[in-house]
């Protein structure tokens, strides 16, 4: 028979609570399970002794039985020295989807366009003030020759 160290949800609505029990793969999460050992009350701090309470015998003995712990309670067991978790790293898991990813291209696009759009009306804006400086300084050259 195939076990789990799992966490069996107990508590009211919104005030979660956790037993930590070994149960059958095929039981309910909150349904049958074999033996119960141990505990864990989200709703203490981090650093309160009671926050996860475990039965180190009987977890080292369903550990050597071949139960294999959830991700949730093999971190429980990696703070408490029983087991070994290794860290995991999923660089996809941040990337944004498809269409996020082709609205920001967009978005990138029409800046690009914009700001060429900018650059182009200062290179006019320019032009036009040359030439407004050359026609002010012709006439003046004109009358300073005439006298």
């Amino acid at each position: 028979m195939a076990t789990k160290i799992r966490l069996a949800r107990a508590g009211s609505k919104k005030r979660p609570f956790y037993r930590i029990v070994v149960a059958d793969v095929r039981a309910p999460r909150d349904g049958r399970f074999i033996e119960r050992v141990g505990s864990y009350n989200p709703l203490l701090a981090k650093d309160s002794a009671e926050r996860v309470v475990l039965n180190v015998e009987r977890i080292q003995h369903w550990l050597e039985k071949g139960a294999q712990p959830t991700d949730r309670v093999l971190r429980f067991l990696d703070a408490a020295g029983l087991a070994k978790r290794e860290a995991r790293n999923n660089p996809n898991k941040a990337k944004p989807g498809q269409k996020a990813q082709e609205r920001v291209e967009e978005k990138a696009a029409a800046a690009a366009d914009k700001a060429e759009a900018l650059k182009a009306a200062e290179e006019e804006a320019k032009a036009a003030a040359a030439e407004a400086a050359e026609a002010e300084a012709a006439p003046a050259e004109e009358e300073a020759k005439a006298e």
